[in-house]
C-alpha cells in the first residue's frame, strides 16, 4: 500500500538535476533512511535524471523529465522517465564505461545498481526511456521480492 507519493516535471537544463536531488531526499527523509542511505539514493537520482538529459535528450535543454517517487511500507520507489531518443542497446548501455557521450565515464547506470537494490529500464528507440529505481525501507530488504 502506498503511504506517499509525490510528482515532478521540469525542463532538460542541467540546474534541474539539484532540483531532483533535493526533492527525493527530502520524501524521502520522512523515513528512517540513514545519511548513507539518503546520499546513495540521490546520486541514483543524479545519474538518472542527468542520462535523461545527456543521453535522452542528447542536451537539449527543452526536453521534458518526470519524476516520480512513493513510498510503500517495503520501499521508495523513484521513476525518471523522458521522451527522448531511447537506448538502442540496454545491456551495453548497463556495462561500465560506455555510453553515448565520449567525454563521460559512462558509470551512471553502474552507481544506479550499486546503490540502489533494484533497478528497471524500458526504453524504446525514437520513444524514451523509463528508470525505475527502488530502495528497500531499512530492515526490510525481505520483501522486495514480493513487490
Amino acid at each position: 500500500m502506498i503511504r506517499n507519493q509525490m510528482r515532478l516535471e521540469f525542463l532538460s537544463c542541467s540546474e534541474n538535476v539539484g532540483l531532483a536531488r533535493v526533492a527525493v531526499a527530502a520524501f524521502a527523509s520522512g523515513v528512517d533512511f540513514n545519511l548513507s542511505d539518503l546520499e546513495e539514493i540521490k546520486v541514483a537520482v543524479s545519474e538518472a535524471v542527468s542520462n535523461a538529459m545527456i543521453h535522452g535528450y542528447e542536451g537539449a535543454t527543452t526536453g521534458t523529465v518526470r519524476l516520480s517517487a512513493s513510498l510503500s511500507d517495503e520501499a521508495l520507489e523513484i521513476v525518471v522517465e523522458d521522451d527522448g531518443k531511447g537506448i538502442p542497446d540496454v545491456e551495453q548501455a548497463m556495462l561500465p564505461g560506455t555510453g553515448s557521450d565520449p567525454e563521460r565515464l559512462g558509470l551512471g547506470f553502474v552507481f544506479m545498481k550499486s546503490f540502489m537494490d533494484e533497478v528497471d529500464v524500458w526504453t524504446e528507440v525514437g520513444k524514451g526511456t523509463r528508470v525505475k529505481l527502488l530502495k528497500s525501507l531499512p530492515g526490510n530488504g525481505s520483501h522486495l521480492a514480493n513487490l
